[in-house]
């Protein structure tokens, strides 16, 4: 059970990481489609926060917290996902969009699937449903893996100057007027 709750606030703090990398990536190369790379982001802070919630409660004890955490977070890494995919096909980053954008439309709509499947599933009292809605929800983690994996080839691209891209402020938000001293 620690093994489990160490590996899944491992995994969403990286998943954290990968979303704020992520936006900071599409702020430096295409900042156009800034608006739609911060609702990914939400979606993607969103669903690491259930993750790690999901992981921490043991569904013994908590098992509200537990279910709750999990729910959000497959909702959101589904949201995540058809986002991202969106901006693959939106954005040019790195000229492999072309190879990328189909696998990623594939496992998103994979993702999707799966996601309404253990939806369905997870609420059922019989074992062999409840059986069925935890190979989902193995699927769904391999799946949101591989979707993440594709994402290599991007951040072979990827500067430090884009870390302080997120920290620094953006022209939209510098005032249109100067103060008079």
């Amino acid at each position: 059970n620690s093994l489990f709750t160490a590996t899944i606030s491992a995994g969403s703090f990286l998943f954290l990481v990968f979303s704020f990398l992520h936006h900071a990536h599409i702020l430096e190369r295409n900042a156009t489609h800034s608006m739609l790379s911060r609702f990914a982001l939400v979606f993607g802070v969103v669903a690491a926060m259930g993750a790690f919630a999901a992981g921490n409660c043991n569904p013994r004890y908590l098992s509200l917290l537990h279910y709750l955490g999990a729910a959000i977070s497959f909702m959101c890494i589904c949201f995540y996902t058809t986002l991202l995919t969106a901006l693959t096909g939106k954005c040019v980053l790195t000229g492999f969009e072309k190879f990328l954008y189909p696998l990623r439309i594939i496992s998103t709509v994979v993702q999707a699937i799966v996601t309404i499947c253990y939806t369905i599933l997870f609420a059922q009292e019989e074992y062999w449903y409840i059986h069925l809605s935890a190979v989902f929800e193995w699927t769904l983690s391999v799946n949101l893996e591989l979707f993440e994996l594709s994402y290599a080839v991007e951040f072979f691209f990827f500067s430090s100057a884009m870390i302080s891209n997120l920290l620094s402020k953006q022209e939209e938000e510098k005032p249109l007027m100067l103060k008079m001293t």
